[in-house]
C-alpha cells in the first residue's frame, strides 16, 4: 500500500475500478482526436494508471480518485452516446463539477442545447451557466450578474433567439447604456445612429452567430428584432418581447427603474452586468448593484451570480479575474472601509499621468 506524502506518511488506500463503456460507444468520438479527451482525464487525475482498452477503461490508484475518475466515465459516455463531441476543455469542466459534488451532473450540464445555428449549438458549459438558463425559463425577470467571459450575454440572446423562433415572443429588443459616450457623441462622425452604433456592436456581433446574416436586416426593418440604446426605451410598454438589457452596471438607478418599468404582458427580460466594471462619473451610483437589495425577496425575479468558475474564454481570463479581486480585496483591507474605490482609483490616476 502506497502513503501519500499530503498525509503524513498515513497509508493511502488503492483501489482498481473497472468502467464498461458499452460496445454501442463510438470510441473514436469518445477518446477524442489524438486521444486528447483520455490526456486529459490523465491530466486531472494524476495519481492513478488509466487504462483503455476496446471500450472498457481501467483505473488503478488511490480509492476516492479511483471512483470519481469512474463517475467521469461515465458521463463522458452519456455525452459522447448525446452526440456531443467531447474535448479536452469539455473533461476539465466536468472534473471541476464532479470535484465540487453538486446536485447537477456533468451530463445534463453539457447536454442541454439551447439553440442549433449554423452548424454549431449553444450550450451552458458551467454549472453556473446551467443555473442561469434554468432561471431565465423559469422567471420573468432574471439577472445575470459576473465578471467578463461567463457567457451573461451571449446566453441570453440565445434563449431570445430560441423564444422566437418558438413563437413564444413575437420580438426582441437589446438595449445597452452609451454610458462610456457622455458628450463624447458629439465629436463622433455620422449620424446619432453612426455615432452609437460602436457602443451597440457587440450585440450586432452576436445576432450574427445566431441568425443567417441575410435575414437579420429584415428581421430589424420589420421591427421583429430591435437594437437600440436604452434612452430609447423611456416612455414605451413592452408586450409579448424578450428583452435583453446589456451592460446594466453603467445604469444609474432612475435608469435602471426606467427599464425594469417597462415590462409589459407576455415578456420576459434578461439584464446582465459586471458590478467590477462600472464606467458612471464619480458619485453616480450603479443602478445594477442597488437593485440587488430592493427587488431581492421579489417573486419572479431571480438573481444568478456567475464567477470566474464559469469563465468559457481563455483559461488565463479566469485567473486574471481572481488576481484583481484579490488585489481589490488587499486594497479595501490595507485602507479601511470606503477606500477600496479611492484606492483603486488612485493607482489607476498615477497610471494615466505617467501615460500622458
Amino acid at each position: 500500500m502506497a502513503q501519500d506524502p499530503s498525509s503524513g506518511g498515513i497509508p493511502r488506500a488503492e483501489a482498481t475500478r473497472v468502467v464498461q463503456l458499452g460496445e454501442d460507444l463510438d470510441m473514436r468520438a469518445f477518446v477524442g482526436p489524438r486521444d486528447e479527451v483520455m490526456r486529459a482525464v490523465e491530466r486531472g487525475f494524476p495519481t492513478l494508471e488509466v487504462h483503455l482498452r476496446g471500450s472498457t477503461v481501467t483505473l488503478a490508484g488511490p480509492d476516492g480518485e479511483a471512483d470519481l475518475a469512474a463517475n467521469l466515465m461515465a458521463e463522458l459516455a452519456a455525452v459522447a452516446r448525446s452526440g456531443q463531441p467531447l474535448t479536452a476543455d469539455a473533461v476539465d469542466r466536468a472534473i471541476g463539477m464532479l470535484r465540487d459534488a453538486g446536485t447537477v451532473t456533468p451530463s445534463r450540464v453539457l447536454t442541454t442545447n439551447i439553440l442549433s445555428s449554423r452548424g454549431r449549438t449553444i450550450r451552458p458549459k458551467t454549472v453556473g451557466q446551467k443555473d442561469y438558463v434554468d432561471a431565465i425559463d423559469r422567471s420573468t425577470v432574471t439577472f445575470g450578474i459576473g465578471p467578463a467571459g461567463t457567457g451573461k450575454t451571449y446566453l441570453a440572446m440565445a434563449k431570445a433567439v430560441q423564444a422566437l423562433q418558438a413563437k413564444q415572443v413575437s420580438r426582441i429588443l437589446l438595449t445597452r447604456p452609451a454610458v462610456e459616450a457622455g458628450e463624447r457623441l458629439g465629436f463622433l462622425p455620422g449620424t446619432l445612429t453612426d455615432k452609437i452604433d460602436p457602443y451597440l456592436r457587440p450585440l450586432y456581433d452576436a445576432l450574427h452567430d445566431m441568425l443567417d446574416p441575410d435575414s437579420i436586416p429584415r428581421l430589424m426593418a420589420s421591427g421583429t428584432i430591435e437594437v437600440a440604446p436604452l434612452a430609447y426605451m423611456r416612455g414605451r410598454t413592452l408586450n409579448d418581447a424578450f428583452i435583453v438589457l446589456d451592460e446594466a452596471q453603467n445604469t444609474s438607478p432612475e435608469q435602471m427603474k426606467m427599464f425594469l418599468t417597462r415590462l409589459g404582458f407576455g415578456s420576459t427580460m434578461v439584464v446582465t452586468g459586471d458590478v467590477t466594471q462600472v464606467d458612471l462619473p464619480g458619485g453616480t451610483a450603479s443602478g445594477l448593484r442597488v437593485v440587488t437589495d430592493i427587488l431581492a425577496d421579489v417573486d419572479d425575479i431571480a438573481f444568478c451570480r456567475l464567477t470566474s468558475a464559469d469563465v468559457v474564454r481563455h483559461r488565463l481570463v479566469g485567473e486574471i479575474i481572481d488576481a484583481y479581486a484579490r488585489w481589490d480585496s488587499s486594497t479595501s483591507e490595507e485602507n479601511g472601509p470606503g477606500s477600496r474605490a479611492r484606492g483603486r482609483d488612485a493607482r489607476y490616476g498615477n497610471e494615466r499621468r505617467r501615460q500622458v
